[in-house]
């Protein structure tokens, strides 16, 4: 569903347009034409409170998470359930986590430890377990930036799909001087353009640039510019709101055939998105996913995504995403997916 024609024609007009500095070496910072719509975008449609001259353009949100993790102090609170390639990206740069656990609320922000001076959170719709975060909670993790002189990341990854009422507000809005604002465009276009972005507190601007060097490896300065048209010519958005019509009509396929043939199963994560979680009982995970791979789906096991570092009994389910999978293939995946859950509520 990428919008090849409508994206065509943003590059086409953005190559045209594009000055002669366009085509140098170019600013760490990132275009000017895309932060000026990215700041635009971000404070109209997330709440987001920012200038051109606060965001900085990475290639994708792991590039960016790699340059915040170089900076910032080594003890770091995480989700106790995420990616485990971000998980990796923090490793490597040496960070020391602390998971906080998290449940249908979000992350338990009430328990950050004192020793973190920074907190990774996914806020708007929790990776992968699925809860947003609760205002209570927004509210005490922007008190404990404030009290520690500490910094939440915020990755926004799916912020733009939320179904069943409208978007959750960045938390960044509340604390611009206390929060990284991080997105990128992976699941809302494609992860093959390679453009995210970081809106940084001021007292951060300059340490990211310096960390990304003046020969790093940028996204590529025409892909931006095409962005930059896509968004200024209502592209964008016309595009979310017909992806964001489309993952809702398949999210509710989904649960209807799910609450139809498993009905002993509880999904849940499905209010925004583009998964859902199969929650399983203890010991049901590793013969699901057996029994899934056997029917030809693809599905992680939830476990899967626990941190290494948290010690409690993994949650079992299986994480199941809706949006890829062609038209022609989706309801002989619903079938099999319904009769994986069934056999698997049952303990078969």
């Amino acid at each position: 569903m990428f919008p090849r024609g409508a994206w065509g024609a943003s590059a086409r007009r953005a190559l045209t347009a594009a000055p002669t500095e366009a085509f140098g070496p170019g600013d760490p910072r990132g275009r000017p034409e895309l932060r000026r719509a990215l700041a635009g975008y971000l404070s109209r449609t997330r709440g987001v409170r920012t200038g051109p001259e606060n965001v900085v353009v990475c290639s994708g949100f792991a590039n960016g998470l790699r340059l915040l993790a170089s900076l910032r102090p080594r003890d770091w609170a995480v989700e106790s359930y995420g990616l485990p390639f971000h998980h990796g990206v923090l490793d490597a740069a040496g960070v020391r986590p602390h998971p906080v656990a998290v449940d249908d609320g979000g992350a338990r922000t009430g328990e950050l430890p004192s020793r973190a001076r920074t907190v990774l959170l996914t806020p708007a719709h929790q990776f992968p377990t699925g809860g947003a975060l609760l205002p209570a909670r927004r509210a005490a993790a922007v008190e404990w930036a404030r009290a520690t002189g500490g910094v939440i990341v915020e990755d926004d990854y799916d912020g733009e799909f939320r179904y069943d009422r409208r978007p959750v507000g960045a938390v960044q809005g509340l604390a611009p001087e206390h929060v990284v604002y991080a997105g990128s465009v992976s699941k809302s276009l494609s992860p093959a353009l390679r453009l995210g972005w970081l809106v940084l507190p001021d007292h951060l601007v300059e340490r990211v640039l310096a960390a990304k060097g003046l020969r790093e490896s940028w996204a590529s300065a025409l892909d931006q510019l095409a962005l930059a048209d896509f968004i200024e010519c209502g592209a964008y958005d016309r595009h979310v709101r017909r992806m964001r019509l489309r993952y809702r009509s398949r999210r509710d396929g989904l649960v209807r055939v799910l609450a139809a043939r498993a009905p002993q199963v509880r999904v849940t994560g499905v209010s925004a998105g583009l998964h859902a979680v199969v929650e399983l009982p203890p010991g049901r995970e590793a013969r699901a996913l057996a029994a899934a791979g056997a029917a030809g789906l693809a599905l992680d096991g939830l476990s899967s995504y626990q941190h290494p570092a948290d010690r409690t009994p993994p949650r079992e389910g299986l994480v199941v995403g809706y949006a890829a999978p062609p038209d022609s293939a989706f309801d002989r995946a619903l079938d099999a997916l319904a009769e994986v859950a069934r056999r698997a509520a049952a303990g078969r």
